[in-house]
């Protein structure tokens, strides 16, 4: 008697795809360290998505106008290729492990990152880009597509999100009157204290160094590297701007 099959059997994938970027960023993250974990939290982060030959054609954005928010498919370039199976989500306090697909973790199989990102503007020429708001990409990561997003098809009501059900808790920010000092130099220091706000806000650190007072941080915005530790403000864990340096 033959034997009964519901469907074939599972056969290993040996062929490759070569892929070509279609644009690159040009953003505010020149480090992996700060860059917040999800996108959407630091809104004020843009950043330039250039496109690339022989992608680099006004025709290829006619129509995006109509639209306010765009899917990213990239990769995570400075990440080895190495992966695990398991991995420890910050979220989890760095403390329990889950499988690599049930996380979102940078460590991945291909390295392949997906965004939901907003559109603040789109230029033409001399090079046709878009313009990004809300990111979570460092500076130079090629992107492999852009696709438009669709809130009725995109969007899933009474969707279950594991061990993320709801944003990560924002912490204070505070600044030391040198670092007050230094961003009141700069033009654009407005926009910066807005970008230090929502990235430091995030705790950038990992979750098994909160509650040292005593280290110091630095993360890199735009041209500015910027110091900070933890403190304690009314009983409150709080993070302090110690210093900005500027080049």
């Amino acid at each position: 008697m033959a034997a009964f099959r519901l469907g074939p059997e599972p056969r290993a994938m040996t062929t490759t795809f070569d892929m070509m970027p279609v644009a690159i960023v040009e953003g505010c993250y020149p480090d992996k360290f700060g860059v917040p974990r999800q996108p959407g939290l630091a809104s004020s982060a843009t950043a330039r998505l250039v496109l690339q030959p022989p992608f680099d054609t006004a025709d290829a954005l006619r129509g995006l106008e109509d639209f306010s928010h765009v899917w990213l498919t990239f990769v995570f370039h400075r990440n080895p290729t190495a992966w695990h199976a398991l991995v420890r989500p910050p979220r989890l306090g760095g403390n329990r492990k889950v499988g690599v697909f049930a996380s979102r973790a940078t460590h991945r199989p291909n390295r392949i990152g997906l965004s939901l990102v907003e559109i603040a503007g789109i230029e033409r020429t001399p090079h046709p880009t878009i313009i990004i708001r809300g990111h979570d990409l460092v500076d130079g990561t090629p992107v492999l597509d852009i696709k438009p997003y669709l809130p009725w098809s995109d969007s899933v009501d009474n969707a279950r999100a594991g061990f993320a059900p709801a944003p990560p808790p924002q912490y204070a920010v505070i600044y030391s009157e040198a670092a007050r000092k230094t961003l009141a130099t700069r033009p654009d220091g407005d926009a910066l204290v807005t970008l230090i706000n929502d990235v430091i806000a995030q705790d950038p650190r990992p979750a098994y160094h909160r509650g040292n007072t005593e280290r110091l941080y630095g993360v890199r915005l735009r041209d500015i590297d910027v110091k900070f530790r933890e403190t304690v403000l009314d009983g409150q864990c709080t993070l302090k701007i110690v210093a900005i340096d500027t080049p």
